[in-house]
C-alpha cells in the first residue's frame, strides 16, 4: 500500500512539473540541419525543375545563424556553388549578387520541428527584370539523416512545387 502511494505521489509530482514548464521552453529544442546533404532523385519529386535543384547542400548551423552552400551543375556541366547566410530569427536578410537581389526571411515553427525560408528574388536577364517568390519548408526525419525540403515558387512563368529529399552524406 505504501509503495502504491509513493508511485502515485511521484506521478502527480511529474505532472505538476510538466504543467509548470512553459510551452515555449519545450519548443526550444530546434532541429540542427548541419552537415553535407546529397540529393536523392529517386525519392524527390522534381517535376520540370530537375536542373535547378542543388545536387548537394552543405549546411553549418550555429544557433540562429545558418550558412548554406547549394552546389549544382550549370548548363555546361560545371559544378557551381551558391552560398547564402540566413538568420533563423524572422529578420530580413538581403543578398545582392551580379544580376540578382535576394531577400530572405527564415523562421522556426512554434514546435521547432521545421524551418521556413521565404525568398523574394529579383533578377535581370537580357535587359528584363524578373521576380520570383519561393517558400521552402525544411524538415528532418526522426533519424536526422533525411532532409526534406518542400519548395513552392511563383513567378511570371507560373507556379511550381517540388519536394527535394536529401540523404546525409
Amino acid at each position: 500500500m505504501k509503495n502504491t502511494r509513493s508511485v502515485q505521489m511521484l506521478f502527480l509530482a511529474g505532472i505538476a512539473v510538466m504543467l509548470l514548464i512553459p510551452a515555449s521552453s519545450l519548443a526550444q529544442g530546434k532541429l540542427d540541419f548541419s552537415g553535407k546533404w546529397v540529393l536523392n532523385e529517386g525519392k524527390s519529386q522534381l517535376g520540370e525543375t530537375r536542373g535547378f535543384s542543388a545536387a548537394e547542400l552543405s549546411v553549418k548551423q550555429d544557433g540562429a545563424a545558418i550558412s548554406l552552400d547549394r552546389i549544382r551543375a550549370n548548363r555546361d556541366g560545371e559544378m557551381r556553388t551558391r552560398s547564402e547566410t540566413l538568420t533563423a530569427d524572422g529578420k530580413e536578410h538581403k543578398d545582392e549578387g551580379e544580376n540578382r537581389t535576394t531577400t530572405s526571411v527564415a523562421t522556426w515553427s512554434n514546435d521547432g520541428k521545421s524551418l521556413t525560408i521565404k525568398y523574394d528574388i529579383e533578377f535581370e536577364r537580357q535587359g528584363e527584370t524578373f521576380t520570383m517568390k519561393r517558400t521552402e519548408v525544411w524538415t528532418l526525419d526522426k533519424s536526422g539523416k533525411i532532409l526534406t525540403i518542400q519548395s513552392d515558387s511563383s513567378s511570371q512563368r507560373g507556379d511550381s512545387s517540388v519536394t527535394l529529399v536529401y540523404d546525409k552524406g
